[in-house]
């Protein structure tokens, strides 16, 4: 059984077993490059813990690589199956967005690593659902002047800007990602993506120091 990990020593277990890295941040930090460069990397072997959403698919994605593009009738049947791990539910400019986590197979602890991609809520869930000696968090920064200038430059983009919603957005993640929530949820290693190569390699030792 693993054991209940404290803030000093995460992530440690009384046998080898596998592990969710669970990569953290607020909009535009870089989050899904990391995660496809980690994603990506044959040494760290770790398999894609997709996450679900009821929000319309971005130019550049593709169905089952960044979420599950699903609906809430698919909510619904995990809800009543016992097998929502986690949901979040957001009011945009756009509607109502929901992102989930579901019990849905993808994950057997006890013959792979993971990882996977969420918001300090779904990883204190995450924690809950798995045991906090399973989900190692994977935290990335980035100074909010730079992080508004890329989320301007990603949102130029799409085939029809959202701007407003990208707004909303980086406004909301000033309250869901504030320091005293960060603190709370017992995080206490950061990884600032100012150079993505770097970042990426930090990560990728922090993550082969605990596989």
């Amino acid at each position: 059984m693993c054991r209940r990990c404290s803030v000093s020593a995460v992530c440690t277990t009384d046998k080898i077993m596998g592990k969710i890295f669970y990569i953290m941040g607020k909009s535009a930090s870089g989050k899904d490059k990391i995660y496809g460069r980690l994603a990506a990397d044959a040494g760290l072997n770790l398999k894609k813990l997709i996450l679900y959403t009821t929000r319309p698919i971005r130019a550049g994605e593709e169905y089952g690589k960044q979420y599950y593009f699903t609906d809430d009738k698919k909510l619904k049947e995990f809800r009543r199956a016992g097998k929502l791990i986690e949901a979040r539910s957001y009011q945009t400019m756009h509607g109502v967005w929901t992102y989930f986590t579901a019990d849905d197979g993808q994950v057997n602890l006890e013959k792979s690593d993971y990882l996977g991609i969420g918001t300090l809520e779904s990883y204190l869930k995450m924690k809950k659902y798995y045991g906090s000696g399973s989900v190692c968090p994977i935290y990335v920064e980035v100074e909010d002047g730079e992080r508004l200038a890329r989320a301007l430059q990603r949102e130029r983009k799409q085939d029809i800007p959202k701007y407003a919603e990208m707004c909303r957005r980086f406004l909301a993640d000033e309250a869901d990602f504030s320091e005293e929530n960060i603190l709370k949820a017992g995080i206490w290693k950061r990884f600032e993506n100012i150079d993505l190569d770097i970042c990426v390699e930090e990560i990728v030792n922090y993550i082969k120091s605990l596989q």
